[in-house]
Protein backbone atom coordinates (compact mmCIF):
# COMPACT_ATOMS: atom_id res chain seq x y z
CA UNK A 1 0.00 0.00 0.00
CA UNK A 2 1.47 3.25 -0.92
CA UNK A 3 0.74 6.09 1.74
CA UNK A 4 1.67 8.88 -0.40
CA UNK A 5 -1.32 8.11 -2.60
CA UNK A 6 -4.08 7.70 -0.18
CA UNK A 7 -6.66 10.53 -0.60
CA UNK A 8 -7.98 12.92 1.83
CA UNK A 9 -11.81 14.39 1.99
CA UNK A 10 -10.04 17.58 2.54
CA UNK A 11 -7.90 17.57 -0.83
CA UNK A 12 -10.79 16.27 -2.88
CA UNK A 13 -13.30 18.23 -4.70
CA UNK A 14 -15.89 19.92 -2.66
CA UNK A 15 -19.78 18.09 -2.67
CA UNK A 16 -22.63 20.46 -3.89
CA UNK A 17 -24.88 18.16 -2.17
CA UNK A 18 -23.11 16.03 0.16
CA UNK A 19 -26.35 13.74 1.26
CA UNK A 20 -25.67 11.96 -1.90
CA UNK A 21 -22.20 11.26 -1.57
CA UNK A 22 -18.86 11.33 -3.65
CA UNK A 23 -19.79 8.16 -6.08
CA UNK A 24 -22.64 10.08 -7.36
CA UNK A 25 -21.41 12.57 -8.06
CA UNK A 26 -18.40 11.34 -9.71
CA UNK A 27 -21.16 9.40 -11.70
CA UNK A 28 -22.70 12.75 -12.51
CA UNK A 29 -19.17 14.03 -13.68
CA UNK A 30 -18.91 11.59 -15.95
CA UNK A 31 -22.30 12.06 -17.20
CA UNK A 32 -21.18 15.32 -17.73
CA UNK A 33 -18.36 14.35 -19.85
CA UNK A 34 -19.80 12.19 -22.32
CA UNK A 35 -20.32 13.79 -25.82
CA UNK A 36 -23.03 11.41 -27.97
CA UNK A 37 -26.55 13.14 -26.31
CA UNK A 38 -28.41 10.00 -26.89
CA UNK A 39 -25.75 7.71 -23.97
CA UNK A 40 -25.98 11.19 -22.02
CA UNK A 41 -29.77 11.03 -21.66
CA UNK A 42 -29.76 7.22 -20.84
CA UNK A 43 -27.20 7.87 -18.11
CA UNK A 44 -28.92 10.97 -16.50
CA UNK A 45 -32.17 8.74 -16.17
CA UNK A 46 -29.98 6.27 -14.31
CA UNK A 47 -28.71 8.62 -12.19
CA UNK A 48 -31.93 10.07 -11.41
CA UNK A 49 -33.44 6.53 -10.73
CA UNK A 50 -29.95 5.69 -8.28
CA UNK A 51 -31.04 9.20 -6.00
CA UNK A 52 -34.97 8.37 -5.99
CA UNK A 53 -33.93 4.66 -4.71
CA UNK A 54 -32.15 6.61 -1.94
CA UNK A 55 -36.39 7.57 -0.82
CA UNK A 56 -38.65 4.87 -2.44
CA UNK A 57 -41.22 6.09 -0.63
CA UNK A 58 -41.43 9.28 -2.82
CA UNK A 59 -39.47 7.93 -6.01
CA UNK A 60 -42.53 7.74 -8.16
CA UNK A 61 -43.99 11.46 -6.54
CA UNK A 62 -44.02 13.86 -9.72
CA UNK A 63 -43.29 16.74 -7.32
CA UNK A 64 -40.33 14.91 -5.64
CA UNK A 65 -39.40 13.65 -9.41
CA UNK A 66 -38.89 17.33 -10.07
CA UNK A 67 -37.07 18.00 -7.14
CA UNK A 68 -34.26 15.40 -8.59
CA UNK A 69 -34.32 16.73 -11.55
CA UNK A 70 -33.52 19.95 -10.19
CA UNK A 71 -30.70 18.89 -7.62
CA UNK A 72 -29.39 16.44 -10.64
CA UNK A 73 -28.27 19.91 -12.71
CA UNK A 74 -27.19 21.65 -9.63
CA UNK A 75 -24.87 18.80 -8.63
CA UNK A 76 -23.78 19.34 -12.36
CA UNK A 77 -22.62 22.68 -11.80
CA UNK A 78 -24.99 23.18 -14.57
CA UNK A 79 -23.01 21.87 -17.04
CA UNK A 80 -25.26 18.93 -17.63
CA UNK A 81 -27.04 19.14 -21.11
CA UNK A 82 -30.13 16.42 -21.44
CA UNK A 83 -33.52 16.28 -22.08
CA UNK A 84 -35.64 16.58 -19.16
CA UNK A 85 -39.61 15.92 -18.14
CA UNK A 86 -39.34 19.02 -16.26
CA UNK A 87 -38.49 23.05 -17.38
CA UNK A 88 -34.42 23.07 -17.05
CA UNK A 89 -33.04 24.53 -13.71
CA UNK A 90 -30.78 27.38 -14.62
CA UNK A 91 -27.81 29.19 -12.20
CA UNK A 92 -29.78 32.36 -12.40
CA UNK A 93 -33.21 31.21 -11.77
CA UNK A 94 -31.99 29.59 -8.70
CA UNK A 95 -30.33 32.62 -7.26
CA UNK A 96 -33.75 34.38 -8.34
CA UNK A 97 -34.83 36.39 -4.75
CA UNK A 98 -37.95 35.74 -4.10
CA UNK A 99 -40.84 38.58 -4.25
CA UNK A 100 -41.79 39.88 -1.06
CA UNK A 101 -44.58 38.91 1.32
CA UNK A 102 -47.02 41.52 2.31
CA UNK A 103 -47.53 41.41 5.78
CA UNK A 104 -50.99 39.15 6.35
CA UNK A 105 -51.85 41.63 9.13
CA UNK A 106 -54.42 44.74 7.87
CA UNK A 107 -54.66 46.61 11.71
CA UNK A 108 -51.33 45.94 13.14
CA UNK A 109 -52.70 48.30 16.06
CA UNK A 110 -55.35 45.41 16.83
CA UNK A 111 -52.85 42.14 16.51
CA UNK A 112 -54.78 41.10 19.66
CA UNK A 113 -57.56 40.37 17.87
CA UNK A 114 -56.26 38.58 15.42
CA UNK A 115 -56.29 37.93 11.27
CA UNK A 116 -59.93 35.69 12.00
CA UNK A 117 -61.85 38.42 13.30
CA UNK A 118 -61.33 40.37 9.94
CA UNK A 119 -62.44 37.25 8.09
CA UNK A 120 -65.34 36.67 10.10
CA UNK A 121 -66.64 41.23 9.99
CA UNK A 122 -65.90 40.69 5.96
CA UNK A 123 -68.20 37.67 6.38
CA UNK A 124 -71.03 39.47 7.85
CA UNK A 125 -70.55 42.52 5.48
CA UNK A 126 -71.09 40.04 2.56
CA UNK A 127 -75.03 38.85 4.68
CA UNK A 128 -77.79 40.93 3.82
CA UNK A 129 -79.79 43.17 6.52
CA UNK A 130 -81.72 40.73 9.49
CA UNK A 131 -81.53 38.67 12.10
CA UNK A 132 -79.33 36.57 11.47
CA UNK A 133 -76.26 38.69 10.25
CA UNK A 134 -77.65 40.93 14.07
CA UNK A 135 -76.67 37.84 15.60
CA UNK A 136 -73.11 37.13 13.80
CA UNK A 137 -72.51 40.78 14.37
CA UNK A 138 -73.13 40.16 18.55
CA UNK A 139 -70.97 37.00 18.13
CA UNK A 140 -67.73 38.74 16.81
CA UNK A 141 -68.43 41.95 19.46
CA UNK A 142 -68.27 39.41 21.99
CA UNK A 143 -64.99 37.27 20.80
CA UNK A 144 -63.22 40.60 20.15
CA UNK A 145 -64.15 41.76 23.96
CA UNK A 146 -62.91 38.19 24.89
CA UNK A 147 -59.70 38.74 23.01
CA UNK A 148 -59.42 42.17 24.65
CA UNK A 149 -59.50 40.52 27.84
CA UNK A 150 -56.79 37.87 26.90
CA UNK A 151 -54.27 40.90 25.88
CA UNK A 152 -55.58 43.54 28.70
CA UNK A 153 -56.60 41.07 31.78
CA UNK A 154 -58.83 43.99 32.74
CA UNK A 155 -62.02 45.60 32.63
CA UNK A 156 -62.88 46.96 28.69
CA UNK A 157 -66.10 49.13 27.88
CA UNK A 158 -68.60 48.04 25.43
CA UNK A 159 -68.15 51.46 23.64
CA UNK A 160 -64.68 50.57 22.56
CA UNK A 161 -65.34 47.21 21.73
CA UNK A 162 -67.97 48.81 18.97
CA UNK A 163 -65.49 51.61 17.90
CA UNK A 164 -62.67 48.68 17.04
CA UNK A 165 -65.76 46.90 15.03
CA UNK A 166 -66.40 50.21 13.59
CA UNK A 167 -63.37 50.76 12.28
CA UNK A 168 -62.26 47.39 11.54
CA UNK A 169 -65.98 46.61 9.19
CA UNK A 170 -64.55 50.43 7.56
CA UNK A 171 -67.86 51.97 8.92
CA UNK A 172 -70.22 48.91 7.73
CA UNK A 173 -71.11 47.91 11.13
CA UNK A 174 -72.21 50.52 13.63
CA UNK A 175 -72.86 49.45 17.06
CA UNK A 176 -72.30 53.05 18.55
CA UNK A 177 -74.60 54.47 20.86
CA UNK A 178 -76.99 51.51 20.54
CA UNK A 179 -78.73 49.01 23.78
CA UNK A 180 -76.67 45.90 23.04
CA UNK A 181 -74.95 44.48 25.57
CA UNK A 182 -71.86 42.12 25.70
CA UNK A 183 -71.37 39.36 28.23
CA UNK A 184 -69.81 40.59 31.23
CA UNK A 185 -66.16 40.13 31.39
CA UNK A 186 -66.33 37.99 34.40
CA UNK A 187 -68.25 35.58 32.25
CA UNK A 188 -66.36 35.82 29.08
CA UNK A 189 -63.13 34.52 31.27
CA UNK A 190 -64.88 31.65 33.61
CA UNK A 191 -64.87 29.49 30.27
CA UNK A 192 -60.70 29.78 30.19
CA UNK A 193 -60.47 28.76 34.30
CA UNK A 194 -63.22 26.59 33.89
CA UNK A 195 -61.34 24.50 31.70
CA UNK A 196 -57.74 24.44 33.25
CA UNK A 197 -59.84 23.91 36.69
CA UNK A 198 -61.20 20.63 34.99
CA UNK A 199 -57.68 19.93 33.56
CA UNK A 200 -56.06 19.64 36.96
CA UNK A 201 -58.68 18.17 38.83
CA UNK A 202 -58.83 15.23 35.94
CA UNK A 203 -55.19 14.31 36.85
CA UNK A 204 -55.82 14.32 40.27
CA UNK A 205 -58.80 11.98 39.85
CA UNK A 206 -57.15 9.70 38.08
CA UNK A 207 -54.04 9.23 40.23
CA UNK A 208 -56.68 8.24 42.72
CA UNK A 209 -58.13 5.80 40.78
CA UNK A 210 -54.63 4.58 40.07
CA UNK A 211 -53.66 3.84 43.62
CA UNK A 212 -57.15 2.89 44.39
CA UNK A 213 -56.98 -1.15 45.82
CA UNK A 214 -53.11 -1.48 46.23
CA UNK A 215 -51.85 -2.61 49.68
CA UNK A 216 -49.51 -0.10 51.70
CA UNK A 217 -46.50 -1.03 53.40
Amino acid sequence: MDIYNIEYNTEREKLIIPEYGRHLQKMINHAVAIEDREERNKVAKSIIAVMGNLQPHLRDVPEFQHKLWDQLFIMSDFKLDVDTPFPVLTKEKLQERPERLNYPQNFPKYRFYGNNIKRMIDVANSWEEGDLKNALTLTIANHMKKCYLNWNKDTVEDSAIFNHLYELSDGKINLKGSSEILMDSSNLMRGNKKKHTTNNSGGKKNYRNNNRGKKRY
